[in-house]
This record gives C-alpha cells, sequence and structure tokens, in this order.
C-alpha cells in the first residue's frame, strides 16, 4: 500500500499550478490538483487575457482617425460594450476548457483545500495525503483601508461591469492602474488617474515613464501625482465624491483601487502544515521554491518574487522537472522581459541605467526618440523611444527598455538577446529591417555624454 494518496499534490489552479501539476504527471507522478473557482486562475479568467482583449478593443478608437489621414473615409464609429464582454466571456470558456483538458492525467478536485498537517490536506470533509505539496494560490487585489471602502471596485470587478461609467476615478501608479486608465479611455470614459508617489510605474525606465505620462495626458487623462484617497462618499444621485489627500474632491461615476494585490492565503490554514509566512502574509520560499517545511513548496503571486504569470509558470516548471525529472534547476529571476500594456505600451528588460551604475564601473548609454511612420500622415500620434545599456568593458547589453504600441513584442526579442549575453556589436553588425521602428535598435551608433561628476 502506498504511504500517501499521491506524489504531488497541488492547491491552485492557475497557470503556474497547471503547468506544474502537468509536467509533474507526464514524468509518471500522481498528481491531484485543486481548484475553488474557474481554471486558468487570475491571468486566464480576470488578469492577463481578457485585459489584453480589453487593450486591442480599446486602441480601435484611434483608428478613424488614422484611416482618414490614409485616405479612408469611415462612418461614425459605435462601440458595443455588451458585444464585447460577451465574445470575452467566450473565450475564457473556451480557455477554462482547454485547461481542463491539459490536466487530463491528474485527478482534478474542484474545492477549497486547507492543510490538516505537513502531509496532508482537506477538501469538502474529506481529506487527501501527497508526498509533496505545493501551493500556488495566486494573489487578490487590495482595496485601501478608507471609509467609503465599500463603494470601491478592484480589477476584477472591471470584467464583469454592466456599463461603461462615464467617468471613472483609478487609484494606483502600478502597470494595472496604468493601463486599466488607457483602457477606459479608449472606450470613451472620462479618465482621472492619481496615485501616492512622484511618479507612477516606479522600477521601470525614467524616461520611458516620463513620456508615458506626457502621452497619457495629451490624450486627455488627468493624472495628478502625490495624492491618495481619504475618503469615498455616495452621493444621492449615484455618483461618488472621492476626498484625496491634497485637499482636493472628484466627483466620479466608478471608483476603482489599483493600489497592489496580497497572497491569496486565507483559508489554507498554513499554520497546521507550520509554513512561514513573511511580509504581507506572502510565503517563504528559497531559490528551490521550498518553504520551511522540507516537502512543501509555493510558487507565484503567493510568494511575490515577481508577480508575473510566465514566471509562475516556469517556477511550477522547474519545480516538477526537479521533483520528478531528475532535472534539478532554479528559476533565473535576473533577465524576465516584461511589459506594460498601456498606450503607447513600455518594455523593460535588464537594469535600470540607476542600477546599471551602481553595479558596473562604466555604462554606455544609447537611445531614439522618434514618431513612427504609421503617425507621420496625420491622425492619433504616439512617440516611440528606445533605450540600449551597455556594460563598457565587455560590451554586453545589460538592459533594454521600449515606449511604443507594441513595446510587448519588442521586448521579448531583446529578452532573448540579453540572456544570450549579445553585445552592442552584435547588434551593430545585424541587418535592420526597413522600415520598421525596431532597426533603431541596430542603428543607434551614438553614446550618450558620460554624466558629470559632482
Amino acid at each position: 500500500m502506498a504511504e500517501y494518496d499521491y506524489d504531488y499534490i497541488v492547491i491552485g489552479g492557475g497557470s503556474g499550478g497547471v503547468r506544474s501539476a502537468r509536467i509533474a504527471a507526464s514524468y509518471g507522478a500522481k498528481v491531484a490538483i485543486f481548484e475553488n473557482n474557474k481554471w486558468g486562475g487570475t491571468c486566464v479568467n480576470v488578469g492577463c487575457v481578457p485585459k489584453k482583449l480589453f487593450v486591442y478593443g480599446s486602441r480601435f478608437s484611434e483608428a478613424p482617425a488614422n484611416a482618414a489621414a490614409f485616405g479612408w473615409k469611415l462612418g461614425e464609429a459605435e462601440f458595443s460594450w455588451k458585444t464585447l464582454i460577451e465574445n470575452k466571456n467566450r473565450e475564457i470558456l473556451r480557455l477554462n476548457n482547454i485547461y481542463k483538458k491539459l490536466l487530463s492525467k491528474c485527478d482534478m478536485i474542484e474545492e477549497t483545500a486547507s492543510f490538516v498537517d505537513a502531509h496532508t490536506v482537506e477538501a469538502a470533509g474529506k481529506k487527501y495525503t501527497g508526498k509533496y505539496i505545493l501551493v500556488a494560490t495566486g494573489s487578490t487585489p487590495k482595496v485601501p483601508d478608507v471609509p467609503g471602502k465599500e463603494h470601491i471596485i478592484v480589477s476584477d470587478n472591471c470584467f464583469f461591469l454592466e456599463d461603461l461609467p462615464k467617468r471613472i476615478l483609478i487609484n494606483g501608479g502600478g502597470y494595472i492602474g496604468v493601463e486599466f486608465a488607457n483602457i477606459f479611455k479608449g472606450f470613451g470614459v472620462e479618465v482621472t488617474q492619481i496615485y501616492r508617489g512622484e511618479l507612477f510605474l516606479r522600477g521601470f525606465e525614467l524616461e520611458c515613464r516620463e513620456l508615458l505620462a506626457e502621452e497619457m495626458r495629451s490624450h486627455g487623462i488627468d493624472l495628478r501625482f502625490n495624492c491618495n484617497f481619504v475618503q469615498i462618499t455616495k452621493n444621492s444621485d449615484g455618483s461618488f465624491t472621492a476626498e484625496l489627500s491634497d485637499g482636493s474632491r472628484i466627483t466620479t461615476d466608478m471608483v476603482m483601487a489599483a493600489t497592489g494585490r496580497e497572497p491569496l492565503v486565507e483559508g489554507l490554514n498554513l499554520q497546521n502544515a507550520g509554513i512561514i509566512q513573511g511580509k504581507g502574509g506572502k510565503i517563504v520560499a528559497d531559490e528551490w521554491c521550498k518553504t520551511n517545511i522540507e516537502n512543501i513548496y509555493a510558487i507565484g503571486d503567493v510568494i511575490g518574487k515577481v508577480a508575473l504569470t510566465p514566471v509562475a509558470i516556469n517556477e511550477g516548471h522547474a519545480l516538477a522537472d526537479t521533483l520528478f525529472g531528475n532535472k534539478p534547476r532554479t528559476m533565473d529571476y535576473k533577465t524576465i522581459p516584461t511589459a506594460v500594456f498601456s498606450q503607447p505600451a513600455i518594455g523593460h528588460c535588464g537594469l535600470l541605467e540607476s542600477e546599471a551604475r551602481k553595479e558596473y564601473k562604466e555604462v554606455d548609454i544609447y537611445k531614439s526618440q522618434f514618431t513612427p511612420m504609421k503617425y507621420t500622415l496625420g491622425g492619433v500620434k504616439h512617440k516611440t523611444f528606445y533605450k540600449l545599456i551597455v556594460e563598457r568593458s565587455s560590451q554586453k547589453i545589460v538592459g533594454a527598455h521600449v515606449l511604443d504600441s507594441d513595446a510587448g513584442e519588442v521586448i521579448q526579442l531583446l529578452g532573448v538577446a540579453i540572456k544570450g549575453g549579445l553585445t552592442k556589436q552584435d547588434f551593430d553588425s545585424t541587418v535592420g529591417v526597413h522600415p520598421t521602428s525596431a532597426e533603431e535598435l541596430v542603428t543607434m551608433r551614438t553614446k550618450e555624454p558620460d554624466p558629470v561628476s559632482n
């Protein structure tokens, strides 16, 4: 008789948990995976996928003006929020079913699991034992603790709104707040975005952040920095008034918070297994994603090393390789490409200039700012900005930063170059594709002057 019911118990059917369960099963492990909501987790249901569909949908608002510059005369545009939501829901359901098929070699248990001890979980009154247990429960949006917080929506709610508001106030300066500010503006909503700091998108290259702020303001988004919620009041006409920390008041039809996320650990009874949690409730895990308990692991947003879906997927895959595939490996967090799907978008990989100057003795900076050809004839215009950071002695590219409508596509390929250790000479010796915006990456020859020391 087997010592345990399963070789591997996975709690959480999001992208990371599903990948780890699927790969473990492919190695012959007996796997059970628990999910108490929809398969695919945040990314598929209320995150990356529906949000990107909204990004695509919102950008069509610029099409008539841009088409006119190229000689097209289009009729009056009309947008149906209901149609978008119906089509989005159909696509998400299709993806949910794909995730179920991917788990055909696993026991899928659609219940809430919680720890009984280090090798046992309980769901719907039944106990299950496992040699190894993985926690991959993800995260959930935080709501600011202010008077009137019951009137605040979060990103999850945005995908199920019955109607678009005429006005929305968004609090938050991370990628979620910035993306939704651009999305709602593209759908014709009057948008005000506030942030408690000096400038949004901390952790991205300063010039990209500054240029994006200019772009957003020029396209009608009201950006207000150095302020925060104090109180939200519902008015008799159904609108809301937000009192802000700078003394101002904003009346709006909808109030949204995008002020961060917290690990989804409520109800897991981590204490029953002796699992240690750190700041904000995150599960503490080492480079192998192992907790303080020898047989219990955690990946993704619940450990919060880098809260991105592809990171959770890679962590989960590496863990399955290590435990069941006889191919031990850890996740490389150094050169992770990422993007903010604003308009224009921001792409980031490697070091910021400020980080590179601290890490290396000398660096070379190459950058270019221009208007892409597709905007030169008129219509709605967006800037493009490329920046390469080069370690001087080796000439290796150690950072790349992009502001471009297609920044996500560009930074993915730059991520390969940086991880592969390519040099500036490798870029310079590559023939550009003309005419494209991305050819700037292989034609930038003039270094920026070194900063003057004080």
